[in-house]
């Protein structure tokens, strides 16, 4: 379909300079269609027929690129005439096409993986519309640097933490009580006056520690009277009581008690897989070191950048070390491109022993200072390399910065894992294609639309 052949309301046409007939243009949508009917192998249909693919994927990409929520999503996309034409519509339709709803679903059809193939997918068309294939030498350079995706929660502190799994595990007693054989008390404690002495330090502005500690303490004690009088009444109750997201939620509670327990008799102790957030229990916190966010808390991603795209080299909800990625994005650049970078431009963190040895051995330069001692005449080199490194660098910064400032990397709305994962790398994938675009209007420009003005003018004179 044409955008000639889209029927508008009120008759017309579209223009074909809008930003979305010529993101329409470029997108992978045989890729794309591969991947969402992949998803539907092992599911039986009821009889209605799925929501095509193109709408599903681009509802996702409309959502990143405009940084919408999912029910402004579902309202921009029956509003815009260009949106529809984006999702393959034929026609202009009034109605909202989904439920918001149908979002989270979209996301659990396209995981980070699939998202990352469609991103390479973008790549390779970019280099085939403007480059020559490499030759048997190292080619281009490659920038590697690493981040942090906050997740959308709170800032968790040990005592909210266990404030929240007191009421939770409150509630859940309440909900058991009126089926089991009701009695003694529903609770070891006064709740009033245990919610009191959570707020007598929640609110003081600068709590003295020996205050936090004896509020931790008595929060710890709260929950584990509670999680015994659960387990209480689960042997009274019937099974299928609580609701599967009870269920799962006192797991939760369960490991926190436990891990606060530990760390409450040990601080020193490190505590492996640390829960700091009970609806989104997979998020783990991530010491950063950086000075506006010591640590933070979501999914830690480390970044390649080649000729001004991203690449999603690693993406994990547990802290690594980025350092040991570099083999692995070496090789992936070759696989895309068929030879090694000519240059690797990295931070402190990547020159580790086994990164030089793999760098020398491939031809590759790694950044920084040349190992053992420089003789004189290579000081001068040594800093003018280092200032232009430092100047090359600042590209995986600038994406940086662009994917979570206009894009919302700097906080994932999602609160499931997978989809979450996704949607960072729908971030990434947005801010890609945006990229793609500028640079083949840029190559169409350079080798069409100039000659043929040089051809006009020659013609006149």
């Amino acid at each position: 379909m044409t955008i000639y052949d889209f029927i508008l309301p009120f008759s017309g046409k579209l223009q074909a300079e809008n930003r979305w007939v010529k993101m329409a243009g470029i997108m992978p949508w045989e890729l794309i269609e591969e991947i969402y009917a992949r998803s539907f192998k092992d599911e039986r249909l009821d009889g209605r027929p799925p929501i095509t693919a193109r709408i599903a994927f681009g509802a996702l990409y409309i959502k990143e690129s405009e940084n919408y929520t999912d029910e402004r999503t579902v309202e921009h996309i029956a509003e815009n005439a260009y949106m529809q034409y984006f999702l393959g519509l034929l026609e202009f339709n009034p109605s909202p096409l989904f439920d918001a709803s149908m979002m989270t679903w979209f996301r659990k059809r396209f995981s980070a993986a699939d998202v990352a193939r469609i991103n390479e997918e973008l790549y390779l068309r970019m280099q085939r519309s403007h480059e020559e294939p490499p030759e048997g030498k190292n080619k281009g350079t490659m920038v590697l640097d690493a981040t942090v995706a906050p997740a959308d929660i709170h800032y968790p502190t040990d005592l909210s933490l266990l404030n929240e799994c007191r009421e939770n595990t409150e509630t859940m007693i309440e909900t058991l009580w009126k089926h089991g054989q009701r009695s003694g008390h529903k609770t070891a404690y006064n709740r009033q006056k245990a919610h009191v002495n959570y707020l007598s330090v929640q609110k003081q502005r600068r709590p003295r520690k020996k205050a936090v500690q004896q509020g931790i303490g008595n929060q710890l004690v709260y929950v584990e009277k509670n999680l015994i009088t659960l387990d209480r009444l689960l042997m009274e109750v019937a099974e299928g009581t609580l609701k599967q997201h009870d269920v799962t939620r006192l797991e939760t509670i369960r490991k926190v008690a436990v891990q606060q327990r530990i760390h409450f008799e040990n601080p020193k102790q490190s505590i492996q897989e640390r829960i700091v957030n009970l609806r989104q229990p997979h998020v783990r916190p991530i010491v950063r070191g950086k000075a506006g966010a010591e640590v933070e808390f979501g999914q830690k991603l480390a970044f390649s950048v080649v000729d001004g795209f991203t690449f999603i080299e690693e993406q994990s909800w547990n802290n690594f070390s980025e350092g040991l990625s570099l083999k692995a994005s070496a090789e992936k650049y070759r696989q895309r491109q068929g030879v090694y970078p000519e240059a690797i431009l990295a931070d402190k963190i990547y020159r580790n022993r086994e990164n030089l040895a793999f760098c020398k051995a491939h031809g590759i330069r790694l950044s920084g200072p040349r190992l053992g001692r420089p003789k004189a005449a290579e000081l001068e080199a040594d800093r003018e390399q280092a200032y232009q490194d430092s100047c090359n660098r600042n590209i995986v910064e600038s994406r940086n910065g662009i994917v979570k400032r206009r894009y919302g990397l700097s906080r994932i709305m999602a609160w499931l894992p997978q989809t979450a994962l996704t949607e960072a790398a729908m971030n990434v994938l947005v801010m890609n294609a945006a990229h793609v675009l500028r640079v083949l209007l840029r190559f169409l420009k350079i080798h069409f639309v100039f000659p043929l003005r040089l051809l006009h003018c020659s013609a006149l004179c």
